[in-house]
């Protein structure tokens, strides 16, 4: 396995086609983990049609990338499952990368497991932490059993190592690190009749409200103090007002008031908006490790010795049914 040298992040867009944030996130996860590594190259794979991707290459080099691996062909222009994975697959089979890191996003967590697989290595899932052991192994760490533990896993046996990464539990880049990346191009061979889905349209979010947490500027989320799903109508007035969106534990959640993509914690989200307005939340150790990343937290809460107040830059102690209108 000692042909296997440097560590890959790839790259994924948002609906604008700018680099998405968890992509530099990764970019400076990498750096951090080439230092413990007598500094191996931190290469970026950017998958792209035949569009002008000047703009984008420039982000990822002054994230911090050593090296940006173009895989241009015209099948790439819209994701896809197939094409991606055997993009991947071929760039891997001729460049070795030893590590390959990739946001567990939605796409992320759509074509990763299946590179993975083709290739016969491990992937390790949904992380919110990155090391480098003592054998010089990628440690990656992630919650387990409901996110009542953590743990972490180690791929001795095979290459790539792989991790998806949750958004925003890791630290950006300064942008400062100029436009130097060495830009190469990887050639693939793509059958694009392997297409079995097809983009025919994208629809952004309605409303403010309708914006995905991990986005959002502004959270108001509610724990088992809403006491009903019909508890949530203050909270979801609120983030409308406020222009930010609405979050919940996970309590809340298995009680079927709010869906999955609104969970903040170890077994939902990671987020880190400007301010996070804690309703009925207690505080729970789970839930926090999802939030705490916050600028501003109010916690609004009945007990006073709830352990939320231990982390809120403001804390009001009161009914939030009363108060939460008020506001």
């Amino acid at each position: 396995m000692s042909e296997y040298k440097g560590i890959w992040i790839i790259a994924e867009r948002k609906s604008d086609n700018a680099i998405a944030g968890v992509t530099l996130e990764l970019i400076n996860a990498a750096k951090e983990l080439s230092s413990q590594l007598s500094g191996e190259e931190v290469g970026t794979i950017l998958f792209a049609g035949n569009e002008n991707v000047d703009d984008q290459i420039r982000t990822i080099s002054e994230a911090g990338s050593d090296k940006v691996y173009l895989v241009q062909n015209e099948n790439l222009a819209q994701y896809s499952t197939e094409l991606y994975t055997d993009a991947l697959c071929q760039a891997i089979e001729q460049k070795k990368p030893s590590m390959i890191l990739v946001g567990a996003t939605t796409t992320g967590r759509d074509f990763a497991p299946r590179v993975a697989s083709r290739l016969n290595t491990g992937l390790t899932a949904d992380c919110t932490a990155l090391s480098i052991n003592e054998q010089g192994l990628l440690a990656a760490t992630r919650p387990t059993f409901g996110g009542n533990l953590m743990a972490t896993i180690l791929c001795k046996v095979a290459r790539p190592q792989m991790a998806t990464v949750r958004p925003k539990v890791l630290a950006k880049p300064e942008m400062n690190h100029g436009t130097g990346a060495v830009v190469e191009q990887i050639n693939v061979n793509l059958d694009a009749s392997r297409v079995k889905v097809k983009l025919l349209e994208w629809l952004g979010a309605a409303q403010a409200s309708n914006q995905k947490i991990e986005e959002a500027d502004i959270i108001v989320a509610g724990g088992r103090g809403m006491k009903t799903a019909e508890g949530f109508k203050v909270l979801d007035d609120l983030a409308q007002a406020l222009g930010g969106a609405v979050g919940a534990s996970r309590a809340c959640v298995d009680a079927g008031w709010r869906a999955h993509c609104d969970q903040v914690g170890q077994t939902g989200k990671t987020v880190c908006p400007k301010v996070y307005v804690a309703c009925g939340i207690s505080g729970a150790i789970q839930h926090l490790a999802g939030m705490t990343g916050s600028d501003i937290i109010i916690a609004i809460n009945k007990d006073p010795e709830a352990p939320i107040f231990g982390v809120a830059t403001y804390g009001i102690v009161g009914d939030l049914f009363e108060i939460v209108p008020a506001l």
